[in-house]
């Protein structure tokens, strides 16, 4: 089996990797084709060379790891963000129905309204409020135009590898004597490593069962606010032995209004994973354990000065 992924050295890119690579022969694309195998074209911008690309290399499996992720900055470039998020995606969904070829998908709870305290499952109406989860719901429509599809919706994505919130909560608290975090978005952080085995795990599955295709909500177990995300890093942290001039219990929490962005967010990010785990047979792990894991393979951020 040959498998084709896009957006390898993202956080979940570099993740599929490693847990895709037991499945068969894996061709991984960055979006800069120099650093690619025969210079193949990974560049989402490029939808005549993403083409090209797929038939060139005529995979049984295509797997869709980039993405334009730059919720704010969306909002002032909807085209470049439209093409990235729904066109390329579109491309690739084309391609796969000729080919007779999987394609597995990610997209995110920015779909939803974020109405509401219940978690969405995925049959729920979706209704983004912005450019970045408009453009994705979009390319969500185009992956399930191809029958033989798997699309995970996520959110709060992390890793140890590439910049995420933690990261950022942990070099702030580093070098400021007190944060203030919105506590009144609710969802779960999802780490890159847990997307990346449920994939492997959910395509091997599919691929003797077909019937399974289909959307899924992929996330960690649980739920908390970014101002409660927020504090349990900093108190694991200085479990671990980190020099913080901020600690978990100097955190003060603000709400959503009190921090203005340029795109809309979210106030529920819950999302209802049982279908998945129910499909797959598996049991997702709260969030606590894989942020906890996270903190124990990155360096000190003060460690990097000394």
């Amino acid at each position: 089996m040959k498998i084709l992924l896009f957006g390898c050295h993202g956080q979940v890119g570099w993740e599929l990797q490693r847990s895709l690579s037991v499945l068969g022969e894996l061709v991984a694309l960055d979006f800069d084709a120099s650093q690619n195998p025969d210079r193949l074209c990974g560049d989402f911008s490029d939808l005549t060379g993403l083409a090209q690309t797929v038939r060139q290399v005529r995979p049984d499996v295509i797997v869709n790891a980039a993405a334009h992720t730059a919720v704010d900055k969306a909002e002032t470039e909807p085209e470049l963000a439209r093409t990235l998020n729904a066109l390329a995606p579109g491309v690739l969904a084309a391609e796969a129905q000729k080919l007779g070829a999987w394609l597995v998908h990610y997209s995110t709870d920015y779909v939803f309204d974020g109405s509401g305290n219940k978690p969405r499952r995925e049959d729920d109406a979706t209704g983004p409020l912005s450019v970045y989860g408009q453009t994705k719901l979009e390319g969500e429509q185009a992956v399930a135009a191809c029958p033989r599809h798997l699309i995970f919706r996520t959110s709060w994505v992390y890793a140890a590898r590439g910049g995420n919130f933690a990261k950022t909560m942990l070099r702030l608290a580093s070098e400021r004597e007190s944060l203030t975090v919105i506590d009144d978005q609710i969802g779960a952080p999802t780490s890159a490593e847990l997307l990346a085995d449920v994939t492997a795990h959910a395509l091997r599955a599919t691929l003797r069962e077909p019937e399974l295709a289909g959307l899924y909500h992929c996330v960690a177990s649980g739920q908390t606010s970014w101002y409660g995300y927020a504090r349990y890093v900093l108190g694991q942290a200085q479990a671990l032995g980190w020099a913080l001039k901020t600690t978990a219990d100097q955190v003060k929490p603000t709400t959503t209004a009190n921090y203005p962005t340029v795109a809309r967010r979210p106030l529920n990010s819950r999302l209802d994973s049982n279908r998945l785990q129910a499909a797959f047979g598996l049991v997702m792990p709260p969030w606590q354990q894989g942020v906890a894991r996270m903190l124990k393979e990155i360096p000190e951020p003060a460690s990097q000065n000394r």
